[in-house]
């Protein structure tokens, strides 16, 4: 039973991010990540009370409220970025980008934290990077069409350099926080600051005016990253951590499907290729 919750979890988080583009079509990004997060910081508290974890809220000391004010600061510039990525670019090209944050994490960890890398996960970074340019080429025809469409490629980097340093602080200084706990608490600093975004770029007034078919996407797309949570818990509470952590990896798989059959967003022989390598370099990473 719970192979079926790991592969749960890897369809819903595959699923999120076609469901965030159909809702982020006409509604400004930075509106949608705010209406969002609502949902999402639901289901992250839900999750802490089901561990029990909120009555070590008091333990938690000055500095680590530091890093997590720090850390959720990184995941909701990370948030706001691959959200606006999406709104600008194919799904297929943005995906793998923020998946390649794995990559840069390793390499901060290595350099700040002065962690060791074994050949196999160097191996898997190669085969990652490689896999993520070999996704991210447009045809010529295309990018003479959308010339300015690749504004997208900069907030797609931008959110996979924030997810890595929310990675990196998270290591730093929170490592005593019980995980549920402190990405719950790192949600409410993103709710803040995305509705700051919205209030600070003169957006209140497109709150009302979200149209209501994807203001329904929106709130999907928030109960698919809580449904993705609860099954991973609940996967990695009954079975086996080597297996369900790369299943749940292989989101990125559903969504390349979804892009596909939603958005008619096809790959390349080049991109598939390059899918290939993140794939299998994702799946090295869990190689010790």
């Amino acid at each position: 039973m719970w192979v079926i919750f790991a592969l749960g979890a890897a369809f819903f988080a595959g699923l999120t991010s076609i469901l965030a583009k159909c809702g982020i079509k006409k509604t400004d990004s930075n509106v949608a990540t705010a209406i969002r997060t609502i949902v999402v910081l639901l289901f992250s508290w839900i999750m802490v009370f089901i561990v029990g974890s909120q009555s070590s809220i008091p333990a938690v000391d000055a500095k680590t409220w530091v890093f997590l004010i720090l850390s959720g600061l990184a995941t909701g510039a990370s948030w706001l970025c691959y959200f606006r990525a999406l709104q600008l670019g194919d799904v297929n090209q943005v995906v793998p980008i923020d998946k390649s944050s794995t990559v840069l994490t390793i390499l901060l960890a290595v350099i700040f934290l002065g962690e060791g890398i074994s050949w196999i996960k160097a191996i898997a970074l190669v085969a990652i990077a490689a896999g993520t340019y070999l996704m991210i080429q447009k045809k010529k025809q295309a990018e003479q069409v959308k010339p300015k469409r690749k504004a997208w490629l900069l907030y797609a980097l931008l959110s996979a350099v924030f997810a890595s340093l929310t990675a990196i602080l998270g290591k730093v200084g929170i490592a005593g926080v019980e995980s549920n706990l402190g990405t719950a608490i790192r949600t409410c600093v993103v709710l803040a600051m995305a509705w700051v975004v919205v209030l600070i770029t003169g957006k209140r007034h497109a709150v009302r005016a979200v149209p209501k078919s994807e203001l329904g996407f929106i709130c999907l797309s928030g109960l698919a990253t809580g449904a993705s949570w609860l099954c991973y818990y609940k996967a990695l509470q009954d079975g086996l951590a080597s297996v369900v952590v790369p299943i749940d990896k292989l989101s990125i798989l559903v969504t390349i499907a979804f892009s596909y059959v939603v958005f008619g967003e096809r790959l390349s022989r080049r991109a598939l290729l390059g899918l290939c390598l993140v794939v299998a370099g994702t799946l090295a990473m869990i190689i010790k």
